[in-house]
């Protein structure tokens, strides 16, 4: 190809020299023979005192030659650049073009439109380029040919079949070629569409689907989900949601990897696209959180079916690299029975379901309840508020006295937290502890009360009352962190609480982690801190810690107190618990004491303490100095 421009160049170069001389340069030379010969004659002819006017006219005659003569040099030195420019477009791969004649066959192209359409050079040289061109397109192609032919530009895309065989989308633009005034031909720029068509898929196909296991993503079933209910709406039909969750997948990721718990969810996402008809649809939301739609159901008992086989088909064995595995999942579903309810609101409708099964024990399906209330949001709000709650010091004490069983004085009381709400008024612990612990807020709020309840008791003490120990609860957050003896330590050593004074209350559950739990309660007792165990029957009841721990109570559930008059089995326990204690050099108190009957029972049975709201339900602090300096 470079020898043919080369060629090509030396021809016109040649041309160019051996035309003859005229226009521009005829001009210029005659011009520049007229200044010569005025100036000859107004030497010899003219009156000296007008050859400056002769000299004037001989320099403007000069100039205009000169200016004349430029000018031609210059375009002919920018026609010099004519033949570069064609060569370098003939040689580029970056603009694909083509030129035709005026039949229609290619006589000329360049290297990037051999790239494009996978035919060499000679192989299209001489040939229609109709005959490349899908059937379907050739009218279009005519049409725009026709259209350059009349001297007119024309855009139009067109379907074209590589030499390999694959199908390619073109867009040509066919510009007529002018030689006197002549359309001799028409020359092609040719861009290919097939990248940009396959790169705005892949974008679209980001937007909209999920990169690793190819389900739809959130945004697209959130957008069939509203063009079904639409539909579903105008033939009176019922579709149904599904929103699942895989049970404890996190102690898979942190089991195995994430790798691994990639792989299983990409094992679900196959499963559950197996299990779906034509018709039907499946999403991932979120980390292992799916949605499906089924267009098709009978009635929301259906739907329940429908989620129950969903996680038969999940609870099948996995194999990942050669390890079984067995999970289970959640589901909570929803219909559109109420056709006010758009996508959004049905699948948060779903979420609030699934909400309700995880809490319930997980590995089930639940329907969606018209009657429950916006408890996700409640518990949002409520959240927030207890946030500001602690900032704006709303938490208050209070405490229930403890008695001596033999002697009836009052030997400790207990403390409890309370929400003052500026609105809500007072808001029982039930109702906030469990969002606490939840959010991990616990530790702030129980931080704050181990304080609090120690300088309350110091106060006491310095306002000259009878010394007792303050009993606090303590959360099982603020029980497995390992500072927890120097923090205990720091809140007496600012209050000035003797830490006999202070008794800390531990659950059965947080007894678990045996070398934690030892050696955290042995670094409380050598400070003189009280140990007791709260709730005691109700949780993780060993006789390992009675016996190894230093324990120095064991509080009797509430549970069983109450029923220790009608039910002999509780009564039994009751009087077991006491013995066993006893017989361990562990005091016993027991808490929700309500009547007489159940006071006379625990006396006879030899306890040694009680609390409850037969002798005084949880009171404010003033209550206390009240009974402190009466008794």
């Amino acid at each position: 190809m470079t020898r043919r421009m080369d060629n090509r160049t030396n021809r016109r170069t040649r041309r160019s020299f051996g035309e003859p001389l005229s226009g521009p340069w005829t001009i210029s030379i005659v011009l520049t023979l007229l200044a010569a010969v005025w100036i000859v004659v107004s030497l010899i002819l003219i009156n000296p005192m007008y050859r400056w006017s002769a000299s004037a006219i001989a320099a403007s005659l000069l100039v205009t030659a000169i200016i004349i003569y430029i000018r031609r040099r210059q375009s002919f030195s920018f026609n010099n650049y004519h033949t570069a420019i064609v060569e370098t477009l003939l040689r580029s791969e970056a603009i694909p073009l083509a030129v035709l004649d005026r039949s229609g066959t290619v006589i000329e192209m360049n290297e990037a439109s051999s790239s494009t359409l996978g035919y060499s050079r000679n192989e299209l040289l001489g040939e229609p380029l109709e005959r490349l061109v899908e059937p379907a397109s050739r009218q279009v192609l005519q049409e725009t040919f026709q259209q350059a032919l009349l001297g007119e530009a024309k855009q139009t895309n067109i379907n074209i079949t590589h030499r390999s065989g694959f199908p390619l989308e073109l867009q040509i633009v066919c510009t007529p070629m002018i030689r006197d005034e002549e359309v001799i031909g028409t020359v092609m720029i040719i861009h290919d569409l097939s990248d940009r068509k396959r790169n705005v898929e892949r974008i679209r196909y980001m937007a909209y689907y999920d990169d690793m296991t190819g389900l739809p993503n959130r945004t697209l079933f959130q957008m069939k989900l509203t063009e079904s209910i639409s539909r579903a709406v105008e033939e009176e039909r019922i579709v149904g949601i599904c929103y699942l969750d895989l049970d404890r997948f996190k102690l898979v990721n942190a089991s195995f990897g994430r790798e691994f718990g990639d792989i299983l969810l990409m094992q679900v996402a196959e499963r559950l696209n197996r299990g779906m008809s034509e018709s039907d649809f499946a999403g991932r939301m979120e980390g292992d959180e799916f949605a499906l739609l089924f267009h098709n159901v009978n009635s929301e008992q259906h739907l329940l079916e429908l989620s129950r086989n969903v996680l038969k088909s999940i609870e099948e064995p996995y194999e990942l690299r050669g390890f079984p595995l067995h999970i289970t999942a959640s589901i909570g579903s929803v219909t559109n029975r109420n056709v006010e309810d758009d996508a959004y609101t049905l699948i948060k409708k779903a979420d609030m379901a699934l909400v309700r099964v995880k809490e319930s024990g997980k590995n089930d399906c639940l329907l969606y309840s018209e009657t429950w209330s916006n408890s996700s949001f409640e518990r949002l709000t409520l959240q927030h508020e207890m946030y500001r709650a602690i900032q704006r010091s709303e938490f208050i004490l209070h405490y229930q006295p403890q008695y001596d069983l033999v002697s009836g004085t009052m030997v400790g009381v207990e403390a409890l937290v309370r929400w003052k709400h500026p609105v809500k008024g007072m808001i029982p612990p039930g109702s906030f502890i469990p969002l606490a612990e939840e959010s991990g807020m616990i530790v702030q709020i129980g931080d704050w009360v181990l304080e609090e309840a120690c300088r309350q008791n110091k106060a006491w003490q310095d306002a000259g009352l009878p010394p007792i120990p303050v009993s606090v609860n303590l959360s099982i957050r603020q029980f497995v962190q390992n500072d927890l003896a120097s923090k205990v330590a720091a809140v007496l050593k600012k209050t000035g609480l003797d830490s006999k004074y202070l008794d800390l209350e531990i659950t059965e559950s947080m007894t678990m982690d045996v070398s934690h739990v030892s050696r955290c309660l042995l670094d409380l007792t050598e400070m003189g801190v009280g140990i007791s165990v709260d709730d005691f029957g109700t949780g993780y009841s060993s006789f390992h810690y009675l016996k190894n721990f230093p324990i120095d109570r064991l509080k009797i559930d509430r549970s069983f107190v109450r029923d220790i008059q009608q039910d002999p089995s509780d009564a039994e326990i009751v009087a077991a618990i006491i013995a066993m204690a006893h017989n361990l050099n562990i005091q016993v108190i027991a808490e929700g004491v309500e009547t007489e009957a159940q006071m006379e029972f625990l006396r006879k049975h030899n306890c040694d303490e009680m609390q409850g709201y037969f002798w005084s339900p949880p009171v404010s602090s003033d209550n206390i100095e009240q009974m402190l300096a009466a008794s």
